[in-house]
């Protein structure tokens, strides 16, 4: 694997981009304005360009601490799915009764995602592929069953694929079993999106600045004043997307770990390797495993492999240096030659990490500080790419002040159980992590560490 990972860069493939857009620049001085958008990634884009949709008059301001895209939105693997429960079972285990109604809104937030691509003319390679789950060992292939089952009862159009039927989509001799979900997910180039929101923020009037970090937030007569290095912001409203960076209010850091994520892609393979590994469909796919992969086709014929290890350092550190774990590159250069043997002398271009906020149900939360006048939504654990507009919705829905079906939801309406202080927190994590290990090698079964978390609600995921 040394030969195959020896010329990548350690840099993320999709923010390595001759067409990147040059750097803006920070706030200047003290400004006002109506809402003020914390977070230049999905979460904070959206909130900014919807707000602006909303009300074309709202004076709308967003800053970053660093570049637009930069974190979780320009490195991850371009999955932008409908669930907004991070997948049916999921859902279904903690919102039984509004999962059909959670399954719709999140249909529909996924249309008006395609919409806003082509209306806005952003170039990110959309692809509405669908989704391809496949199971890697035996006892895998009956919870597909189930799965495709119960998708099914809620709209889904979805196909169980035995194994001959899987590789006639994609050859690999570790797949025993699939299922293909034909609308629920598109394939994107993530950074590309974020910065054609950007450019859309930006059409729309929004004033963008990065590299301005908010150090503090606190009331100020009827809105609430932001500081920064470079001078106050005194907002009517503030949305908060700083998801897996530490928020600015305090009471909701108990609820987010930060969990680094790591992916390989290849150089671009030759029409003779892709005939050989099929996939003529372009499915975005991924294996059943507690610790899973996650891979997709790029636009220039490039595999990207993700997934597998999920990294929680003691504390919740961000570091620089988190995101480069040589260890973890060779592991997924080995499972890739493992899943595709076909492929063997095919080489890397790109390696690289970066963290994502996860909250122990797995799926985004949401709520209002300071007497109504800041809002925030969290949580999203892997899947935002899609998730984050709806999370914006809500945002502005809270800010706004009045009901919605969104917020009406018992999913809008509640919190994650919070994680408990370190030393807890970091022993929970490992032990889940290594509990979660031997399921995937002992034929799924759960132990009794595993079984107690179910029951209570609280957990851990990739």
């Amino acid at each position: 694997m040394a030969t195959a990972l020896a010329d990548a860069s350690r840099a993320p493939f999709w923010l390595d981009d001759p067409t990147r857009p040059a750097p803006r620049e920070p706030l200047p001085d003290d400004t006002d304005c109506d809402l003020l958008v914390v977070g230049g990634g999905y979460s904070g884009l959206w909130t900014a360009l919807l707000a602006k949709e909303r009300d074309p008059a709202r004076d709308v301001v967003l800053i970053d601490a660093d570049r637009i895209g930069n974190a979780a939105s320009g490195r991850n693997g371009g999955f932008c799915a409908a669930s907004l429960t991070h997948g049916l079972a999921n859902g279904l285990r903690r919102w039984p009764d509004e999962l059909a109604q959670l399954e719709r809104l999140g249909t529909a937030n996924l249309q008006a995602i395609e919409d806003a691509v082509a209306r806005y003319g952003i170039d990110c390679d959309w692809e509405r592929t669908g989704s391809l789950d496949v199971a890697t060992t035996p006892h895998q292939v009956a919870d597909l069953r189930e799965q495709a089952k119960t998708a099914a009862k809620y709209g889904g159009a979805v196909e169980f694929l035995d194994a001959d039927a899987l590789r006639a989509e994609v050859v690999s001799p570790t797949f025993h079993a699939g299922v293909w979900d034909r609308r629920s997910t598109a394939l994107v180039n993530p950074a590309r999106l974020a910065w054609g929101l950007a450019d859309a923020c930006n059409r729309l009037g929004v004033r963008i600045f990065e590299h301005t970090a908010a150090t503090a937030l606190r009331s100020n007569g009827a809105g609430v004043r932001a500081c920064t290095a470079h001078g106050r912001i005194d907002a009517r409203r503030v949305a908060l997307g700083t998801n897996v960076f530490p928020s600015l209010l305090r009471r909701v850091r108990p609820y987010i770990v930060p969990v680094y994520d790591f992916a390989v892609v290849t150089e671009p393979l030759t029409e003779a390797q892709r005939a050989a590994i099929g996939w003529h469909n372009r499915q975005g796919m991924s294996d059943s495993g507690n610790q899973f992969h996650y891979y997709r086709q790029t636009s220039d014929h490039r595999i990207l492999w993700g997934g597998y290890d999920a990294v929680y350092h003691y504390g919740g550190r961000l570091r620089p240096e988190y995101e480069h774990r040589e260890a973890t590159f060779t592991k997924l250069a080995n499972q890739f030659f493992e899943t595709f043997p076909q492929l063997e002398g095919l080489r890397f271009s790109h390696a690289w990490g970066g963290a994502v906020d996860t909250c122990t149900r797995f799926s985004a939360f949401f709520g209002k500080a300071h007497r109504g006048r800041v809002a925030y939504a969290a949580g999203y654990t892997g899947l935002g790419v899609g998730a984050t507009r709806f999370g914006a919705e809500v945002m502005l829905d809270l800010l706004d002040g009045r009901p919605t079906e969104r917020t009406q939801t018992r999913m809008v309406g509640s919190r994650p159980l919070p994680f408990p202080p370190e030393p807890l927190r970091w022993a929970g994590v490992e032990l889940t992590r290594r509990s979660m290990i031997r399921a995937d090698a002992d034929g799924g079964r759960r132990n009794l560490w595993l079984r107690t978390m179910d029951r209570i609600g609280f957990g851990f995921d990739s």
